[in-house]
């Protein structure tokens, strides 16, 4: 196993692993954790569970790095679903904690959700996009007019 695996395992672990799984597990009481209650909860959390997976996948393939600040992509990853949106991990994130939320009916996890989709917005307006600039000028700007950064918009 070499390092960049064991630190993008770790980064998995530690980031998206931490906000999408941990956290909510934390958040939804023992009882619910017995019960899934609605099975329209599998159509956000599924594809979100993909989407996530052939994120990671992306960065660690394409880009030669992790999905972690300390240990980025060597280059701007322009492929896979990054070809359709800047921040798709994000958004596969969003959607499996969509998918707790209403498979477990869950109003904390969905104000949960909500505060996350927040955050993470904030965080790539002010922190993530001006340092790809910085980091790739020319080839963020080509980049950034082609692909929006949510859903395509």
């Amino acid at each position: 196993m070499n390092g960049l695996f064991v630190r993008a395992l770790l980064a998995f672990v530690a980031l998206p692993g931490m906000v999408a799984f941990v956290v909510p597990l934390l958040l939804i009481t023992p009882t619910d954790r017995r019960h899934w209650v609605e099975p329209w909860g599998l159509l956000p959390l599924v594809p979100g569970l993909v989407v996530l997976g052939l994120t990671v996948r992306e960065f660690y393939v394409a880009g030669r790095g992790t999905l972690a600040p300390w240990s980025p992509p060597r280059t701007l990853v322009t492929s896979g679903l990054y070809r359709w949106s800047r921040n798709p991990m994000y958004v596969g994130v969003l959607l499996i904690l969509c998918g707790w939320a209403i498979g477990l009916q869950s109003w904390p996890l969905g104000i949960y959700a909500a505060g996350v989709a927040l955050a993470v917005h904030l965080r790539v307006i002010l922190h993530e996009e001006p340092f790809l600039a910085r980091m790739h000028g020319e080839a963020w700007t080509a980049y950034r007019a082609r692909v929006g950064r949510w859903l395509g918009w």
